[in-house]
């Protein structure tokens, strides 16, 4: 059994499926430590999060770990191609690539934080002194990236096409604005960007927004492998996967987090994040163990409880939701919210060595 992708789903995956059942389970991943990308946006300002060696997590799990990347596909076959010339056969494969910043979604020169290599490269544009940061896109990395920048004297623009309450309740948006204006954070809504340049970003009404540094944190793509391979993949490139996780086109290949166009119930989308690709990861373990045990695997179950955003090291909102993920009037703020999304995001890392800890409400 092979697992692509060591981000959370992939590398929670491989250890779940280790732990319930008795195949020979092979991790491959594009670099040798697994990143914490919920806490890149503090890597941009010189935070410090912890990237423990694969080998050290999968320790005693008996996953086989393999630092490659996976450059072709074969479902066929059943074999996954490297890029370093090497081929791995599969009985099943859990597909668990992610999804980085997508280059075209807004033109010119931008910075990411999708990546450690492009919090990295924030890090070191940033190193000089405050600077003139826009921020694009509003939601909930967005705001934690800019509140962020704010709280280490960056002089930033939050630019959002829509309103905070497109993800917020009402307290939650005031709360938010709040925050932004005691850090200094200008926020714009209802303000679409277009194109970046050296000067800032250019908006759809033609205004400017005056930057020395710009930064995307809209327009997220997934890899096109799947695609090129012949799975099923809705527009964006994600595979389109059954209730069980199990691809729609390849029933021995199921696919989880970002790269997984994985619905609700109802058949709604289930959004990116690292809270849908956890309960994902244990779904895809108990669906091979149903079919290594000749038995019918049962659905995904799944519904959000909360969003929980950092705004800066000493402040933070923990957003309730409905089970279909809109907000209700219900918020946490301030040092407690803060509190609580620390403890979130170490329960998050916690889970990657805990296969078992329960991941979903």
């Amino acid at each position: 059994m092979v697992v692509l992708g060591g981000g959370y789903a992939g590398q929670l995956a491989a250890q779940a499926l280790a732990a319930r059942t008795d195949a020979t389970v092979t991790l491959v991943n594009d670099g040798d430590r697994f990143v914490q990308r919920v806490r890149l946006h503090e890597a941009s300002v010189g935070g410090a999060a912890a990237a423990p060696r694969f080998t050290d997590l999968l320790a005693g799990t008996g996953v086989r770990f393999v630092d490659d990347r996976a450059e072709g596909l074969d479902p066929v076959g059943h074999r996954v191609e490297l890029r370093d010339g090497g081929t791995l056969p599969y009985d099943l494969l859990v597909y668990a690539l992610g999804s980085h910043a997508d280059p075209l979604a807004l033109p010119g020169p931008v910075q990411d934080v999708s990546t450690a290599a492009g919090a990295a490269r924030l890090h070191d544009r940033l190193a000089d002194g405050p600077r003139r940061v826009a921020v694009v896109g509003s939601g909930l990395t967005g705001l934690e990236l800019a509140t962020e920048l704010g709280e280490h004297g960056h002089r930033v623009t939050l630019v959002g096409a829509g309103a905070l309450e497109d993800d917020l309740s009402a307290r939650g948006a005031r709360h938010v604005r709040r925050v932004c204006a005691r850090l200094g954070v200008t926020v714009r809504e209802h303000a679409r960007a277009v194109a970046a340049d050296e000067d800032g970003l250019v908006l759809a009404d033609g205004s400017r927004v005056t930057a020395d540094v710009v930064v995307g944190t809209v327009g997220f793509a997934v890899p096109n492998l799947a695609r090129r391979s012949g799975l099923a993949v809705d527009d964006a490139g994600r595979v389109l996967v059954g209730p069980d996780l199990r691809s729609t086109s390849h029933a021995d290949v199921l696919a989880i987090g970002d790269a997984a166009a994985a619905t609700r119930a109802d058949g709604r989308l289930l959004r990116m994040a690292c809270a849908t690709g956890l309960p994902q990861a244990q779904q895809a373990a108990r669906t091979v163990a149903a079919l290594l045990a000749g038995t019918t695997p049962e659905p995904l179950r799944f519904r959000y409880a909360v969003r929980c955003v950092s705004l800066g090291r000493r402040d933070g909102l923990i957003q309730l939701v409905h089970a279909d993920d809109s907000p209700r009037e219900a918020v946490l703020t301030g040092r407690l919210a803060a509190a609580v999304k620390e403890a979130v995001v170490v329960n998050a890392l916690r889970v990657q060595r805990h296969p078992w800890i329960p991941t979903s409400a």
